[in-house]
């Protein structure tokens, strides 16, 4: 039997990414989490694993330590069949005593809001943040006057310049990354650690990812970059952003500098969630986001 037919799982490998993209094109996810590239670059994280169910593409984490736990499945609707068989399958092959589904959309869960046995929790540090772009790059008015400062500011002491990211500048932009986790002392972070390392896998398969980036430039060196794509066809999504902590205004000029240039298509901007980290929260809160993306997870009680 095929090995990515279910009951089989099998690794995410570069090589998926042309299945997972009609899924996902066919489908248009709303959350950050649903896109090739995210799934990718965190795959040894979280021991992602993915299988073929009827119309479905069904992804699962399936971590060393005997937890495991799915995220939503693709496809067509309605799609409670595949997570009542899902859940089911978590609580009898993977022994889960709290089978659930994360990372779930508001529009699945609608699905399930009568169904026996199933409950539905929000989790608000997963709830993904999403601007109008237009205001990330025009910076209107008195609520992004620090944004503003902050450009203006660096623009009087540094000469920068804003260019498309390509593979000549990978290199570069990986010794920002470096230095940002030096001074963060990655290396004592579990989280921050196992981020450097999805940072180098987005880099490193930045041609094989179909990426779109951004650097900004002072003296002909990288000091800030960002990684971006496509999420739906109204809205692109921030995947990593990072700068030299050393020059301030840096993050509000690559917001602002990529907006205006690259997802030309994208109507809207999905910076992704907060992780309930509250300087994290404070930050995509300065923004004003449009809406939000809100997420559940979705649990078998009762199991």
């Amino acid at each position: 039997m095929d090995k990515n037919i279910f009951p089989y799982f099998k690794d995410i490998e570069i090589k998926d990414r042309e299945l997972f993209n009609i899924f996902f094109l066919e489908f248009q996810p709303e959350a950050s989490e649903y896109t090739f590239t995210n799934l990718f670059i965190w795959r040894k994280h979280y021991r992602f694993k993915w299988s073929i169910y009827r119309d479905w593409l069904l992804i699962i984490s399936d971590k060393d330590n005997g937890s495991c736990h799915a995220f939503q499945p693709i496809g067509p609707t309605p799609r409670k069949e595949a997570v009542l068989m899902l859940l089911e399958w978590l609580k009898e092959e993977k022994k889960q005593n709290l089978p659930a589904i994360h990372r779930c959309e508001k529009k699945i869960v609608e699905e399930l809001l009568n169904v026996k046995n199933i409950i539905i929790e929000p989790v608000r540090e997963h709830f993904d943040y999403v601007y109008l772009k237009e205001d990330l790059i025009r910076l209107e008015g008195n609520k992004y006057r620090s944004k503003r400062n902050r450009i203006n500011k660096l623009s009087r002491f540094y000469d920068f310049k804003y260019e498309e990211l390509i593979p000549t500048y990978i290199e570069e932009a990986l010794k920002v990354q470096e230095k940002w986790c030096k001074q963060k002392k990655c290396e004592d972070d579990i989280s921050l650690n196992d981020e450097w390392d999805a940072v180098k896998e987005a880099l490193f398969n930045f041609h094989s990812l179909e990426l779109k980036g951004g650097v900004i430039l002072i003296e002909n060196k990288v000091v800030a970059f960002t990684l971006a794509e496509m999420l739906n066809k109204h809205t692109g999504v921030i995947h990593i952003e990072k700068a030299d902590p050393d020059i301030p205004g840096l993050y509000s000029l690559i917001n602002q500098k990529f907006c205006e240039s690259g997802l030309k298509e994208a109507l809207f901007i999905n910076r992704e969630q907060d992780l309930g980290i509250p300087g994290l929260r404070e930050a995509k809160l300065s923004y004003y986001p449009h809406h939000f993306v809100e997420k559940f997870n979705v649990g078998l009680y009762n199991a």
